[in-house]
């Protein structure tokens, strides 16, 4: 489906946006990523004319998430549901399996001393391999965190992504937060909207495409959402024409 085949937006619509690939490009490092001040100003009135019903779900650490979306203070989940803070700035955390991470870390050491070009990143909950400044070494990155991760006896799954392989919970995902917070004020009984751009996202399609939602994937790659929009561009052509068509008032 194109950007013409999504619905109008409806003062009911709750709003849950994934960060880098969908109001972000992708950097080829992580630390790399710069948010924009037009960006910021778009989430500040997004929040305030949804009446606070948005909400960013990311894989990166909320401590990472704050430091870059300084001032924003809108509720937020990270490392894919594993931390998450509501609308009353009460943050939760679910267990990351801290002794199987440990492990995963130790026998990483001599792959990432072969190969330099591979990063890892310790979000906190989650441990994640980057390669892509090395693309050619993408089966061995993810058959040795495959090997790694079935040594935690189902704590934990392997989440693949762009050029990353990541070992996290296998309980606790983006669906799962967009389902907590559905369960919250001002979140209650809005219609949700996810927008994401990679395989860690589907779970967050799946959850809003079961009780009606609108789902919406950047990228024309496989994914069980429900609609398209082919760049970070049209993301937030869509998410500022949404504005727009909230703002206007309805015809009888």
């Amino acid at each position: 489906m194109t950007t013409e085949d999504l619905p109008t937006a409806q003062p009911d619509w709750a709003y849950f946006l994934d960060l880098d690939g969908t109001l972000l490009d992708i950097a080829p490092d992580p630390n790399l990523v710069h948010v924009d001040q037009e960006l910021i100003q778009l989430l500040e009135r997004l929040y305030r004319i949804n009446g606070g019903a948005v909400a960013l779900v990311s894989g990166r650490a909320l401590s990472d998430l704050d430091r870059r979306l300084h001032p924003l203070t809108m509720p937020r989940a990270g490392q894919h549901g594993l931390e998450r803070r509501d609308a009353l700035g009460i943050t939760r955390f679910h267990s990351g399996a801290p002794d199987a991470k440990e492990r995963i870390r130790a026998a990483l050491l001599p792959l990432l001393g072969r190969h330099p070009a591979l990063g890892l990143e310790d979000k906190g909950l989650t441990l994640a391999v980057h390669y892509r400044q090395a693309p050619h070494l993408e089966d061995v990155v993810i058959e040795t965190m495959s090997s790694l991760i079935a040594e935690s006896h189902g704590a934990l799954i392997l989440q693949k992504g762009k050029c990353v392989a990541e070992a996290k919970s296998a309980y606790v995902d983006k669906g799962t937060a967009i389902d907590d917070y559905l369960t919250e004020k001002p979140f209650i009984g809005h219609r949700p909207v996810f927008i994401g751009d990679d395989l860690n996202d589907e779970g967050g399609f799946a959850a809003v495409n079961r009780v009606d939602g609108i789902s919406i994937k950047v990228g024309m790659e496989s994914s069980c959402a429900r609609y398209r929009l082919p760049s970070v561009v049209a993301v937030r052509a869509w998410l500022a024409g949404a504005l727009i068509q909230q703002r206007q008032p309805s015809k009888a």
